[in-house]
C-alpha cells in the first residue's frame, strides 16, 4: 500500500529505480516528491539550486541527491552508473524564453547536447527500460492559430529556447529510430506541457514567481503582455501525465513511445490578465499593472490539442484552473507566513481530487 492510502499508476513506481534530471527545479522537485510518496527509489541529477528560496531545499524527500551538469557527458554516465535506473525522467533544461535571447548558447547546449548525453547514457546503461523526455508546448511552429497544436503538427521555434526544444524533439525521434526501432529494450517518449503554476516556483522572469516577489516587496507587478493567451495548468496535472506515460513505458507498451501533449481543458486557456484577475480572488494582496512590452518577441497565442492523451492514454486534468490557482496562492501564502512548504499536504489533496474527478491513474 502506498503512503497516500490508494494505489496510483498501478503501483508501477513502488520499488522502481528512477532517475530525475533537474530535480532541484520547479517541476523536477514536485516530481521527486511525488515519486518518493510512491515509494520509488529516487536519484536526482541537477545543478545546484538556482534560486533562494528553493523548493527542493524545503522538501523531506528520500533521494540520492547528485549535483552536476548534463552538458558534461562523463557526469551523466557516472550518475547513471550510480542510479542504475529503470526509468529516466529528463527535466534538466534551460527553461526561460527571455533568458535564451541573452545567452542563446546555454539554451542550445543544455537543451540539445544535454539531452543527447542523457539519451546516450540510457543507451549504454543496461538497467534502463523507459525514458520520458520533457520538452514544452513551445516546440510547435507557432502560427498563433485559434485551435490547438497536435503532436503531428510542424515543429519550429522563433526564440532560441523554443527552437532548441524543437531540436530536442528531433533528437529524441532520431534516437528512437536509430537505436530502439527494432530493439524495444528501451522505450522513449517526449512530453509537451503548457504553462504550469503551483507553489515553489521562484524562477526569474516567470509570471507567478514575479508576482510573488512583487507582493513580498510591496509593489505592483508590471506585466508585459496581459492579452497573451496560454494553456495554464497546475504542475501536478502535467506531472500526472508524465507518470501515466512512464507507467505504460515500464509495462513495455511500445505504442506509447511517442510524443504527447499534456495541457488543460479548452476553457482554461486564458489570457495573462484573466489569470491574474482569478489569482487575486485567492490572494487579494496581489497587484499588477500593464506595461508596454519593449523586450524580444514572445508569442501572443498558444493552444494545445490534448485529444491524443485523453483518448489513447486515458489522461485528463484533475483540477480546473480556479482550483489550481487557489492551491498555488495557498502554498505561497503559507510559505510567506511560516517559511514551510505545503507540498506533501497538497500532494495528498491532489490525489483525493483526482480520485473524485475520475482520473484513471488513482484507485482505492
Amino acid at each position: 500500500m502506498e503512503k497516500m492510502g490508494v494505489t496510483q499508476f498501478g503501483g508501477a513506481y513502488e520499488g522502481t529505480r528512477v532517475l530525475v534530471t533537474g530535480h532541484t527545479g520547479f517541476k523536477g522537485s514536485w516530481l521527486a516528491a511525488w515519486l518518493d510518496q510512491l515509494r520509488a527509489r529516487v536519484t536526482g541529477l541537477s545543478l545546484d539550486s538556482a534560486t533562494e528560496p528553493n523548493h527542493w531545499d524545503l522538501l523531506p524527500v528520500d533521494a540520492l541527491d547528485l549535483r552536476g551538469d548534463v552538458r558534461d557527458r562523463q557526469t551523466v554516465l557516472d550518475s547513471m552508473a550510480q542510479a542504475r535506473p529503470e526509468i529516466v525522467f529528463h527535466l534538466a533544461a534551460q527553461t526561460l524564453v527571455r533568458e535564451s535571447y541573452g545567452d542563446p548558447l546555454t539554451s542550445w547546449s543544455t537543451n540539445v547536447m544535454g539531452t543527447a548525453n542523457v539519451l546516450e547514457a540510457c543507451r549504454l546503461t543496461p538497467s534502463v527500460r523507459a525514458v520520458v523526455i520533457i520538452t514544452t508546448d513551445k516546440v510547435y511552429a507557432n502560427r498563433e492559430w485559434h485551435w490547438g497544436y497536435r503532436e503531428n503538427d510542424e515543429l519550429g521555434g522563433h526564440d532560441p529556447y523554443s527552437a532548441s526544444k524543437a531540436a530536442c524533439e528531433i533528437l529524441v525521434e532520431s534516437y528512437r529510430k536509430s537505436f530502439w526501432s527494432s530493439d524495444k529494450r528501451v522505450l522513449v517518449a517526449s512530453a509537451r506541457a503548457g504553462n504550469v503554476v503551483g507553489g515553489g516556483d521562484w524562477a526569474p522572469d516567470r509570471l507567478v514567481p514575479d508576482l510573488v516577489r512583487a507582493v513580498r516587496e510591496g509593489r505592483a507587478l508590471e506585466v508585459r503582455s496581459p492579452a497573451a493567451t496560454r494553456p495554464w495548468q497546475h504542475v501536478l496535472d502535467c506531472l500526472s501525465g508524465y507518470l501515466m506515460l512512464g507507467q505504460q513505458l515500464l509495462a513495455g507498451n511500445a505504442q506509447f513511445a511517442d510524443s504527447w501533449n499534456f495541457g488543460p481543458a479548452a476553457q482554461d486557456n486564458r489570457s495573462v490578465a484573466e489569470l491574474l484577475e482569478m489569482l487575486t480572488r485567492h490572494w487579494p494582496e496581489l497587484a499588477w499593472k500593464a506595461q508596454p512590452s519593449s523586450g524580444p518577441h514572445e508569442a501572443g497565442l498558444l493552444l494545445l490539442d490534448c485529444a491524443k492523451a485523453r483518448q489513447a492514454l486515458g489522461w485528463h486534468p484533475a483540477l480546473q484552473l480556479d482550483d489550481a490557482l487557489a492551491m498555488t496562492a495557498h502554498w505561497y501564502r503559507h510559505h510567506h507566513q511560516s517559511g514551510l512548504a505545503l507540498t506533501q499536504e497538497q500532494l495528498r489533496q491532489y490525489v483525493d481530487k483526482a480520485a473524485s474527478a475520475g482520473c484513471g491513474w488513482v484507485k482505492p
